[in-house]
């Protein structure tokens, strides 16, 4: 069971299942039996306990969080697991029981809480410079002898403008007078024209002094404001590298990385958080104290994610923006399982259910990009091309790589502009079939979920009201089976993974669609299929409906 009074929590597993061979790859993995077991006793304790207060949302505005579970095996050839949780709760990040930070930035005697003193002693003071009376008072003043000039300026030039238009009158009335008188007359307007040029460049050079003398005032005031500034700055910079380089890692050969050195190659700044999450955490202790990696697993706590989809007890993959650097560089020296995502790719041919001399229809298979990705070249694209070299193969739309179904392809850039520009006008009709792992309270509705990328889980999606685009799905339930819905999708807009989040977000349907190994559940695959596709031929001059039987 679950100890406070321990770090390696000696459990008995289930003998009848196998040891894992390799150890978990953490981005995409289906929880070992093993790790759920351990898991469950963390939960239990979680669910329990009395040591800390925190109602991890349930009850007030706190959020839910990420803990992880690492299964282990000492020297002495016993097994048992670690615990950790990501960032903090209640301000804490060392509670009994479960592993320790990396590095711990709220010790009080630290050198991070003795910068942060200071940096806070320096913003307290120039708080209160920036708030004192006589700077107040003297901005005032600036601005209103500024507003002032600018009156008395624009006075000034109505006045003149005035005086020029009488002035061009008279010079044209001249023209009929006798040439002494003309001269005369010519030589006063002259005389009058050149006295407003000096009377507003004499204007100006003195508003400029009356502003200068309040100017370098003020600026007597700003000065040790903007020193302190520069200051807070460097001050800053230097802390937040020391945070850095005291983030130290091992990895499975015993060597050891700071956190500046592990995201130079891929070439940024370590993120907020990085090297907090529960994974690194886990890893680090385990090397630190001569214990094996076995299987691990992170699984959220607390209530549903109102942006990301994070259920209670559910396991997600390690987060690529904070921890991908770090666990590359940890999982050294270890035998990983491979990232599952390539070898579930592979080779396959074209299923075309139409095609003419302008544009192809194709049924994808699942488990096939729509284009190629960073590191896998076969695609729906790639094959197109080789079959057709002579064509401008291109994609009117995409579907992910687990969907299966109707894809749409025209063969030259006239008909791919034609064909995006029917979808972006959201004229193209299109229906999916899904099965979900159960029964949405509503047989019918519509979901209005406006989405954006998860910036630290790509390629998944959020619901951000903010900044999100708008992603709107309209449902009906066909048929229920096994306590399993069979759904027809109806999205009115084309967001990445749209169908997906809005079935398992709490806003949404509330239920993953089966077998969504990023939303829900991993099954032998997806249950999402692009069923009907309804479109207007760019040359025919007629509505196209197609339609491809659903494999599941």
């Amino acid at each position: 069971m679950f100890s406070t009074k321990v770090t390696f929590h000696r459990i008995s597993l289930d003998t009848s299942v196998k040891r894992p061979k390799k150890f978990t790859y953490p981005f995409s993995y289906v929880p070992h039996p093993w790790v759920w077991q351990v898991a469950e006793e963390v939960q239990q304790y979680l669910e329990n306990q009395t040591d800390f207060e925190y109602a991890f949302g349930w009850d007030d505005d706190s959020v839910g969080k990420m803990f992880g579970v690492l299964i282990v095996e000492d020297l002495e050839g016993q097994l048992g697991y670690l615990a950790a949780f990501s960032g903090k709760i209640n301000e804490q990040n060392n509670l009994a029981g479960f592993v320790p930070p990396v590095f711990d930035v709220l010790d009080p005697t630290g050198f991070f809480k003795i910068g942060e003193k200071e940096l806070n002693a320096i913003n307290q003071e120039i708080q209160a410079l920036e708030n004192a009376d006589a700077l107040k008072r003297l901005q005032s003043e600036l601005e209103t002898e500024r507003a002032k000039l600018r009156t008395q300026l624009k006075e000034l030039k109505t006045k003149q403008k005035t005086a020029k238009l009488v002035r061009q009158r008279r010079r044209k009335d001249a023209q009929d007078l006798e040439e002494d008188s003309k001269a005369e007359l010519l030589l006063l307007l002259e005389n009058e024209s050149k006295r407003d040029h000096f009377e507003l460049k004499d204007f100006k050079r003195k508003g400029k002094e009356r502003l200068r003398s309040l100017e370098e005032r003020l600026y007597s005031l700003l000065k040790p404001i903007e020193s302190l500034k520069v200051h807070r700055k460097k001050l800053s910079s230097e802390l937040q590298q020391k945070v850095h380089k005291s983030f130290k890692f091992l990895n499975g050969k015993g060597e050891e990385r700071h956190l500046l050195e592990l995201f130079k190659p891929f070439e940024k700044m370590p993120p907020a958080g990085a090297g907090e999450c529960a994974a690194p955490r886990l890893l680090q202790y385990a090397f630190a104290h001569g214990l094996e990696p076995v299987a691990m697993g992170e699984f959220w706590w607390g209530k549903p994610s109102t942006t990301v989809v994070r259920k209670p007890k559910k396991f997600y993959p390690a987060c690529k923006s904070k921890c991908k650097p770090i666990l590359t560089f940890m999982l050294e020296g270890l035998d990983v399982e491979e990232n599952p995502i390539p070898n579930q790719i592979q080779d396959f041919k074209l299923d075309i259910i139409y095609e003419d001399e302008y544009l192809l229809l194709v049924n994808k298979p699942t488990a096939v990009l729509s284009v190629p990705g960073k590191e896998i070249d076969l695609s729906l694209q790639t094959k197109l091309k080789k079959r057709y070299p002579e064509n401008n193969m291109t994609l009117a739309h995409r579907l992910d790589m687990a969907t299966s179904g109707l894809v749409l392809i025209a063969k030259s850039d006239e008909v791919y502009k034609n064909l995006q520009s029917q979808f972006t006008h959201r004229t193209v009709k299109k229906t999916y079939t899904a099965i979900l792992d159960g029964v949405p309270q509503s047989k019918a509705g519509k979901i209005d979920l406006p989405l954006r990328v998860d910036l630290d889980h790509r390629p998944m999606q959020m619901v951000c009201k903010e900044y999100g685009k708008e992603a709107t799905t309209y449902y009906k339930v066909i048929n229920i089976e096994d306590g399993k819905a069979r759904v027809l999708f109806y999205p009115y807009t084309g967001r990445t993974h749209q169908l997906r989040v809005h079935a398992a977000h709490p806003d949404g349907l509330n239920i993953p669609i089966r077998g969504d190994v990023l939303y829900g559940k991993p099954q032998k695959r997806l249950y999402l299929h692009a069923t009907e596709l309804t479109f207007y031929h760019p040359y025919f001059n007629k509505e196209l409906k197609f339609s491809c039987s659903v494999p599941f």
